[in-house]
């Protein structure tokens, strides 16, 4: 049995949402929980099915899914090498790293009103938030996984005569690949909280949007639908980062416990 579980893991993580679901719905049903903040989840799904036939909720998702994507892949670009060649030398450190961290220690949504003031009501705007959301926590993650790098595995290098471009590709960028992917996890979901605060403020598009739509209307099955699909847009990216860390660092698997 336990070997069954350990096969599929995805088992016990539907038996567990299933479990949680059906203990919402009775409660709801019963009358202990109020429709106004807790609907039942039949309600939300109905609410989440009729956005689907009807076509609205994919104008909304297509927004938020492209402005997302490319506000995360555009920090991925600029933070990745930065925050590798960082935390590989100390001058660019030194010269960098206090706008890094004063910029990453600022709240993003105190950065909304200048955004919207500088680029409008635009795509642009929104996926500048998500950039300046995601960038830092990427870059700061690069940077460290280059300066705890086992110094021992670049002095066995240079024993065997490895170069220092040969020692960069071949044992600081291995190493550092763990905080690189959860640089980008981090970032991933900082730039989902950029997108929604965006969208909330500085849009008439997009899931952060349907959310204001749904408080002002009183629409708590819609709100929670929006809830809903944000977390499998999050869970989604979090699957691909963890399946590309298998490939890419696959000793940072642990099977069998």
């Amino acid at each position: 049995m336990a070997g069954a579980w350990r096969r599929a893991p995805w088992l016990f993580s539907v038996a567990n949402v299933g479990t949680f679901l059906l203990l919402w719905q009775w409660l709801a049903s019963a009358g202990v929980l109020s429709d106004l903040f807790f609907p039942a989840p039949t309600a939300v799904f109905a609410e989440l099915w009729e956005g689907f036939s009807t076509g609205f909720l994919w104008v909304h998702i297509g927004s938020s899914f492209q402005n997302f994507t490319i506000g995360l892949g555009l920090s991925c670009l600029i933070a990745i090498p930065l925050g590798l060649v960082m935390g590989a030398n100390r001058y660019v450190d030194a010269l960098v790293s206090p706008y890094v961290w004063a910029l990453a220690s600022m709240p993003s949504v105190a950065l909304v009103p200048l955004l919207v003031l500088m680029l409008g009501f635009t795509d642009a705007a929104k996926i500048s938030l998500i950039v300046l959301s995601a960038v830092f926590p990427i870059m700061i993650n690069c940077m460290a996984g280059v300066k705890t790098v086992d110094k021992s595995l670049l002095t066995a290098g240079q024993v065997f005569g490895a170069k220092k471009r040969q020692l960069y590709s071949r044992v600081v960028l291995p190493s550092a690949a763990p905080f690189v992917i959860s640089g980008v996890n981090q970032g991933m979901s900082q730039a989902l909280i950029g997108l929604v605060v965006a969208e909330m403020f500085a849009t008439r598009q997009g899931l952060g949007y349907l959310m204001v739509r749904a408080q002002e209307s009183f629409n708590a099955p819609l709100l929670y639908g929006v809830l809903i699909l944000l977390v499998v847009i999050s869970l989604t990216f979090v699957e691909i980062m963890r399946r590309l860390e298998a490939r890419v660092a696959p000793w940072q698997t642990l099977d069998g416990i």
